[in-house]
């Protein structure tokens, strides 16, 4: 069975075991991708990539570290940094924005006011994902179209756990985010398909159904 077909067989069998509910969740659940890996050192081996999903995940809550103000984020200008001296007060902009987006002129000056923050929880602005050469309405559409489909995927256990869709999608949008996320892992895996031990998948709230490949 290929890894395509497991995933059909496997996205079918975790709504089969939704529908057996007495109650339906009242949420639009989201589907974990969980890859468990072997031979593997986390440590030297380890990633940090982002996955672009063909359908999108959410509408994500962005901020921009921006020279004036923009109509499509919320702006954190140049002279409100000093604001965030503590780091309690960027702290709470992380849980306030999914991601954060920057002028490329202005980063140096983000790093330095909001690195020790931004950097270990994975939400400062990259070349990868968050970076405009100019603040201009269609760059930052590009970057915000780029955000609200993408997920990261940081190994830093022997198993990868990332949400890829939601219960909504139809089960073939399901399956190819989920493709296109393994995938996108395994290219990144020093020995590819040889480094997995196995694949599930979940609901949120459900439990995990192996994908048989």
């Amino acid at each position: 069975m290929g890894i395509e077909e497991g995933l059909t067989k496997a996205v079918k069998e975790i709504r089969e075991n939704e529908s057996k509910l007495k109650e339906k969740r009242k949420f639009d659940q989201t589907v974990d991708l969980i890859v468990n890996l072997k031979n593997f050192d986390v440590k030297r081996e380890g990633f940090n990539t982002f996955v672009q999903l063909p359908h999108k995940l959410k509408d994500k809550k962005v901020a921009g570290f921006f020279e004036k103000d923009n109509k499509l984020v919320d702006v954190i200008k140049k002279e409100e940094f000093v604001k965030y001296k503590e780091k309690r007060e960027i702290k709470k902009l992380v849980q306030k924005y999914d991601n954060f987006i920057a002028n490329a002129k202005l980063m140096p000056a983000v790093a330095t006011a909001f690195g020790r923050v931004l950097g270990p929880v994975g939400k400062m602005p990259s070349p990868q994902l968050g970076i405009v050469p100019v603040e201009e309405d269609k760059l930052i559409e590009v970057v915000l179209g780029k955000i609200n489909s993408a997920v990261r995927v940081m190994v830093k256990e022997p198993s990868i756990k990332v949400g890829v869709a939601k219960e909504s999608l139809k089960d073939e949008q399901i399956v190819e985010n989920i493709l296109t996320a393994y995938n996108k892992i395994v290219e990144n895996l020093p020995k590819k398909e040889e480094n997995i031990r196995n694949v599930k998948i979940k609901f949120t709230m459900g439990g995990p159904v192996g994908v048989g490949g």
